[in-house]
C-alpha cells in the first residue's frame, strides 16, 4: 500500500483559489499611491520531511544589513534581469542565501503574490525540498537558519495581531511566534494565508 504523501495537504491548499495578499491588509484605511511601481519578487518556501514531521525552513536576517536587520524571513529577493520570473528569483536566491541547490528543489506551487510597505510584490513558491541539505548561510546576509514545524504554521490559532507606530501610524499586523523566533510582517502573512487554505 502506497504511503501518503505528507505534502497533500500542502498541495490541495495551493489548489484551492485564494487572493493576493498585502501589508495593509489589517490597514484597511491605508491611502495608496495611484500609479505606484512595485518591483516583482520571489521567496522560496521550502519544505522538508524532519523529525518534527513536515518542517518549513526559515532564516534570520543578518543585523548588519540596512533593510530588514535581524528579521525572520525566507529565502528569496528582487527578481533580477536573469532571472526568468519569481520562480527563477526565488531558487537562485535560496541557494545564494542558504546554500539549497536548485535541483533539489521540487516546485509545488505559488500563491497569490504578496505586496509590501517597502514596495515589493513578491511571489511566494513552495517548494519541497528531494536531497539531503545542509544549510550554509551566506555571511553578511544571512545569521541563521532553521526550521520551524509547518503544523505550528498551519494552525490559525497559532497567529495574533499586534501593531507598532509606523512612519507616523499605528499599523496592524499579523505574528506567529515559535520558540525564539518572532515571525511576523510578510513572513507571516504568507503562511497566514497558507493556514487559511489549509484549514478550508
Amino acid at each position: 500500500m502506497p504511503t501518503a504523501d505528507p505534502l497533500a495537504p500542502v498541495l490541495r491548499a495551493l489548489n484551492r483559489p485564494g487572493r493576493d495578499t498585502s501589508d495593509y491588509d489589517l490597514n484597511p484605511g491605508t491611502v495608496l499611491a495611484e500609479g505606484r511601481v512595485l518591483r516583482p519578487a520571489g521567496v522560496l518556501v521550502p519544505l522538508v520531511e524532519g523529525r518534527r514531521g513536515v518542517e518549513v525552513i526559515l532564516t534570520k536576517r543578518s543585523s548588519r544589513l540596512k533593510h530588514h536587520p535581524g528579521q525572520i524571513a525566507f529565502p528569496g529577493g528582487k527578481v533580477d534581469e536573469g532571472d526568468a520570473d519569481p520562480v527563477a528569483a526565488a531558487l537562485r536566491e535560496a541557494e545564494e542565501e542558504i546554500g539549497l541547490p536548485r535541483r533539489s528543489v521540487e516546485v509545488l506551487g505559488t500563491m497569490g503574490a504578496h505586496e509590501t510597505v517597502t514596495g515589493f510584490v513578491v511571489t511566494p513558491v513552495f517548494g519541497r525540498i528531494r536531497d539531503a541539505f545542509t544549510p550554509v548561510p551566506e555571511a553578511g546576509e544571512v545569521d541563521e537558519v532553521f526550521s520551524v514545524p509547518l503544523a505550528h504554521v498551519a494552525s490559525p490559532a497559532n497567529f495574533r495581531i499586534e501593531s507598532r507606530l509606523w512612519r507616523g501610524q499605528i499599523r496592524r499586523y499579523y505574528v506567529v511566534p515559535y520558540g525564539p523566533y518572532y515571525i511576523w510582517g510578510a513572513t507571516a502573512r504568507i503562511v497566514k494565508a497558507l493556514a487559511d487554505r489549509m484549514a478550508e
